[in-house]
């Protein structure tokens, strides 16, 4: 009967060691399991977030394309407008050209005009020079 006992006690041991084991066993492979579930959610996630930031970026660099073309475009107009402009004071000053030439005492008219203006520039220049240091010397004193 004891030996009965005993050998119940040893097999009883020998099964708690085995599931023992077992359970571990059971345990690490639910946990490498988990592992590599974690490992592919993160992977996918990686994955859709690098796409989602590449198509981000590609709809950045598309924007930016299309800004570059419009001012590309205003430049071109702008150059076109300033050739029309250029055209049309090239032919003012052809016609101002004849104009004076065919009456010589507008010729003189006009000169005196722009010395009087000068005349008048200089003047003006210095009385706001006079009353700038005016301003200046009251503001210190």
């Amino acid at each position: 009967m004891l030996r009965a006992i005993q050998r119940h006690r040893e097999l009883f041991q020998d099964n708690a060691r085995e599931l023992k084991r077992t359970k571990t066993s059971v345990q690490n492979a639910l946990d490498q399991a988990n592992l590599l579930s974690g490992v592919r959610n993160d992977i996918e996630a990686y994955k859709s977030t690098t796409a989602d930031s590449l198509l981000a970026e590609r709809g950045r660099i598309d924007s930016s394309h299309r800004m570059t073309d419009d001012i590309l475009n205003q430049a071109y107009e702008t150059r076109s407008e300033f050739s029309r402009q250029r055209a049309s004071l090239a032919g003012i000053n052809t016609r101002m050209m004849n104009v004076l030439n065919t009456m010589p005492g507008i010729n003189n008219l006009v000169s005196m005009i722009k010395s009087r203006r000068r005349r008048d520039s200089i003047i003006m220049g210095l009385v706001i020079g006079v009353c700038m240091i005016i301003i200046i010397s009251y503001m210190w004193t």
